[in-house]
C-alpha cells in the first residue's frame, strides 16, 4: 500500500495520528475555554488569563497540529493508492469541514481577544460537541471503509 514512502510509511502514519489527537484535543478544549471566558467579566484578570490560554492553545497546539494533519495526510493519501476509494473522498470532505470549523473557532478567538464576544456560554457549550461528530465520522470511514 505504501508506495513512495516505503519504510517511512508507518512513521508518517504514526505522526499523522499523533497530530490528529493533538488537533482534536484542541478542537474540543477551545470551545470549553470560550464557555468560561464568556462568563468572565470583560477586562478582569480571569478574562485576560483565558485570552492567554486560548492564544497558546490555538497558535501553539491547534494550528501546528492541523498543518501536520494535512501535510502528513496528503503524504499518506498520495502514497496509498486510494484515488478512487469512496470512503477516502468522504473522509476528505469531513476533514475539509473540520478545517472550516477550526477557522470558525479562530474567528471566535479573535472576537474574545478584541473583547467583542456577544454570544452566551450556552452557544459555546453546544458547539463544543461539533468536532466530536466529525471525529466519529472520520474514524468510522478510516477503520470500517464502508464504501
Amino acid at each position: 500500500m505504501a508506495d513512495w514512502l516505503g519504510e517511512a510509511y508507518p512513521w508518517v502514519k504514526a505522526f499523522h495520528l499523533m497530530a490528529v489527537i493533538a488537533w482534536m484535543a484542541g478542537m474540543l478544549y477551545l470551545p470549553r475555554l470560550f464557555v468560561y471566558h464568556s462568563e468572565a467579566e470583560t477586562g478582569s484578570d480571569k478574562a485576560e488569563t483565558f485570552k492567554v490560554m486560548e492564544r497558546r492553545l490555538l497558535r501553539g497546539i491547534m494550528n501546528p497540529s492541523m498543518i501536520l494533519v494535512w501535510v502528513l495526510g496528503i503524504m499518506i493519501y498520495t502514497s496509498g493508492g486510494w484515488w478512487s476509494a469512496g470512503w477516502m473522498h468522504a473522509k476528505w470532505l469531513l476533514v475539509i469541514l473540520l478545517t472550516a470549523w477550526h477557522h470558525l473557532l479562530a474567528v471566535h478567538f479573535k472576537q474574545f481577544r478584541e473583547d467583542r464576544n456577544t454570544r452566551p456560554a450556552r452557544y459555546y457549550r453546544l458547539i463544543n460537541e461539533v468536532p466530536a461528530v466529525f471525529m466519529v465520522g472520520i474514524v468510522i470511514l478510516v477503520i470500517v471503509k464502508p464504501f
